[in-house]
């Protein structure tokens, strides 16, 4: 699907705040639903499979999300996910069009625009571009930064993560892997600058000698939420002809079982022209599976 959709969906969410005159972090998606007099219910942590639902009565709606994974961040995304099926034009038409329950299902990967549609308008109902870029103006991208800002806005360390990297000058990957094996990657537009860098596709092997992989080795530590930071040559992740030490931060996300990767460096340069593919590929691949956990 084309970029410019999911660009679209992002504004319509930051439109949306601006005409209530929410300025301020964090947004509140109970509130929201609450002012359009949509029902937010909690399923019981023991139901698991279903990250959220949006229900739909004649003109009266409900959304239910899921508290199996103990996580606020992943609870309110999956309420603004709803908002987004709601909120953005011609979706309810396409995924309610009449009495009944759409279901968005746990660890379910999928390309369906309106689902990747609903995931960029929940990106920017909380965490809209003008006050978050206000709060990292002049702050070197790190995961220190990363959890401040996602304790800011009640967001999840990853979707945190990939916003930091959309709106930040520096060069920045995200690296969500799972054991051995990677995720997804979405790099910042200066990190698309190194000349000749490797696509990491989904379900590439994370390199040796990273932090990602240790971490992985001992799920123990992956649980308990660890971090193991240094630094590392860009090569050893995207290979390329160009060596650059960057910053690797690798962070256990504990009961999701996964691993968050961060490289960073303020010493890059300026990125050069990106093509279109490019951005459409990171962008599919950053936001497709993060939240179906």
């Amino acid at each position: 699907m084309s970029r410019f959709r999911l660009l679209l969906a992002r504004q319509e969410a930051e439109r949306f705040l601006s005409e209530e005159g929410i300025t301020t972090l964090p947004v509140d998606p109970f509130a929201i639903a609450a002012s359009r007099d949509i029902v937010v219910q909690a399923k019981p942590p023991e139901v698991e499979g279903v990250s959220g639902m949006l229900q739909r009565f004649g003109n009266t709606f409900g959304i239910i999300y899921a508290t199996s994974i103990a996580s606020k961040g992943f609870q309110r995304f999956s309420v603004s996910h709803e908002l987004g099926h709601y909120f953005l034009p011609g979706h309810l038409d396409h995924v309610l069009p009449g009495d009944g329950v759409h279901v968005s299902r746990a660890g379910f990967v999928t390309e369906n625009s309106y689902e990747l549609e609903a995931d960029h308008f929940a990106a920017g109902l909380l965490m809209p571009t003008v006050p978050f870029r206000n709060a990292v103006k002049g702050r070197d991208p790190s995961l220190a930064l990363v959890q401040e800002m996602a304790q800011l806005c009640e967001t999840s360390l990853t979707a945190t993560a990939i916003r930091l990297a959309e709106l930040t000058d520096a060069a920045v990957a995200v690296i969500l892997s799972t054991g051995r094996f990677v995720d997804y990657c979405y790099r910042s537009e200066a990190m698309k600058s190194l000349p000749k860098l490797d696509w990491i596709h989904k379900g590439s092997s994370v390199p040796a000698g990273t932090a990602a992989l240790q971490l992985a080795s001992d799920p123990k530590r992956v649980l308990a939420g660890e971090v193991i930071t240094g630094e590392i040559d860009i090569r050893d992740w995207f290979g390329g002809p160009q060596a650059a030490w960057v910053s690797e931060e690798a962070i256990g996300l504990g009961s999701y079982g996964k691993v968050l990767t961060i490289l960073s460096s303020t010493s890059i340069g300026e990125p050069d022209e990106v093509t279109e593919e490019d951005e459409e590929r990171d962008l599919v691949e950053s936001w497709t599976p993060r939240f179906r956990r």
